[in-house]
This record gives C-alpha cells, structure tokens and sequence, in this order.
C-alpha cells in the first residue's frame, strides 16, 4: 500500500486528516492514504509517478489534466482525489499496450496532431471518450468534444485530422 503523508495522521489538533482511498487506474487498484485535499492530478503525478497527465491553469481551462473518470474526461486539477474513491481512472499511459499505441495515439502521430504534447494526453483522453461513445464523428463533433483542451502551438486541424484518422482505423478494427 502506498502512503503518500505517512507522518501525517490527524490525531493531533493542527494535524491534516489522513482519507485511505482505493482508485483503479489504468486497471489496476491502487490504495493509498492521502489527505482529503490532495488533487487527483497531484496524486497520479507525484503519488502515482504516472507524468503524462499534466498541470497546466488549476482552473480547468487548459484541459491539460485531463483524465477519464469512468470512462468519462474529467479535469483532474479540480477534482480531489478522494472523490475518485472507488472509480476508475485512465491516463494517457494507459492508453497503449506494452507492444503497441493506441489508435488515437497513432493518429496523433501520423497526422501531426502534436507539437510541444503538453496538451496533447487530454486532447488524446477527450478524443477517447468521443470515440467511445460515437465512432463516427463529424469534424464539428470533434471540435465540440475537444472544446474544453487548449493548444497554444496548433491550429487544431491537425488534431482533428488525427481524431478522424483514429475513428477511421478503429472501425475498420472493429469490422463496422
């Protein structure tokens, strides 16, 4: 089990609570003790060591911390992660297998739907979502999909293109 504030227990006055929660991520359960305040974005970043998810405006702006949170985005700047108790979560490193990427991965990748990849593990886990629920979407249903993640290097087509292109090669997967 993890305890990321050991020495805190919370017995004492002027001492910080200390929460056990139980989080899936990336299918696997993690249990941990944490203090009722921490972000779920700290706690998969410095609890976790899981880096792809990234803080970038703790306003829920940027959408660069984005996570799904049963099967869901959701930004992870504003959640606590004891909320997450009892969820799952995925984060962008669970997104490809030991052997190969994911296909928004791989689209990201061949249509250049990346620059800087600061944005890029919410735009991916935004994509995944949409794709979950609508394999086939319009360029504007992408964009809507999208609308809560910022880029500041692109002009965003390129991400669409690669959101398109993933959608294209999972459906020829699946055989529909």
């Amino acid at each position: 089990m993890t305890s990321l504030y050991e020495e805190v227990r919370g017995d004492q006055p002027g001492e910080v609570p200390v929460r056990r929660v139980s989080i899936r991520v990336n299918g696997v359960n993690r249990t941990a003790d944490i203090e009722p305040r921490l972000l779920l974005a700290h706690f998969i970043r410095q609890g976790l060591r899981l880096t792809g998810t990234h803080v970038g405006c703790d306003t829920t702006n940027c959408g660069a911390c984005t996570v799904l949170l049963d099967g869901k985005p959701a930004k992870s700047c504003t959640v606590l992660a004891v909320q997450a108790d009892g969820h799952d979560v995925m984060t962008v490193e669970g997104m490809a297998t030991a052997s190969e990427l994911d296909p928004i991965q791989e689209g990201f990748k061949d249509e250049h739907g990346l620059q800087c990849g600061f944005c890029t593990p919410g735009m991916m886990l935004s994509a995944k979502a949409l794709l979950d629920e609508n394999p086939n979407p319009t360029e504007d249903e992408i964009r809507w999909a999208l609308s809560g993640n910022l880029c500041r290097c692109t002009g965003y087509q390129n991400i669409v293109k690669a959101v398109l292109w993933a959608a294209e090669k999972m459906r020829a997967q699946s055989g529909k």
